[in-house]
């Protein structure tokens, strides 16, 4: 019989959270959902990105990955090894206004939510395109590994992803 992983786990978790806020709560819009194996390396990935209801332009993903090492650790049992996953959450939205000054204000916004994660941003454009729109794509990466242990955690962390929605789509009004 299959014995679902921590990535498994977490991933069915994340999933019935998330899509309960689109289908139940109807405060969210699914836009994309990915569930990848890379054959050459063996490692997952699985996406789930959403946007307010009421705030298409602006949003979110989280990005659950395993990689081989954990799968194997887990499932071997390997004495000593802590396996679990990686967590990302990307934040994207595309404006008409000067990115070097948003990108400070996001800055802020995402550390209120996760003060003690690191956070990359980046800004992207089409060169001669008129007029000018600049997507600003903003990570938070938490450098330790989430697993079961962390379940109970997924509803704040997807208030946290909304909240931060919220406040984002304030800043660009």
């Amino acid at each position: 019989m299959f014995d679902p992983t921590i990535y498994d786990n977490l991933k069915v978790a994340i999933e019935n959270y998330i899509y309960d806020l689109d289908n139940l709560d109807e405060r969210i819009h699914v836009t994309h959902r990915r569930d990848q194996l890379d054959m050459a390396s063996m490692s997952r990935v699985f996406t789930l990105q959403f946007c307010l209801r009421e705030q298409a332009g602006i949003t979110a993903e989280l990005v659950l990955k395993s990689a081989l090492e954990d799968t194997a650790a887990e499932i071997l049992e390997t004495p000593g090894s802590q396996p679990g996953c990686g967590l990302e959450l990307r934040f994207e939205l595309v404006t008409t206004k000067q990115p070097d000054l948003l990108c400070h204000d996001i800055q802020a916004i995402l550390q209120e939510n996760w003060p003690t994660q690191r956070t990359v941003q980046q800004i992207h454009y089409v060169f001669g395109e008129t007029p000018i729109t600049f997507t600003i794509a903003s990570s938070v990466y938490f450098d330790r590994k989430v697993n079961e242990e962390q379940m109970q955690d997924i509803p704040d962390l997807c208030d946290h992803m909304l909240h931060a929605l919220h406040s984002l789509g304030k800043m660009e009004k």
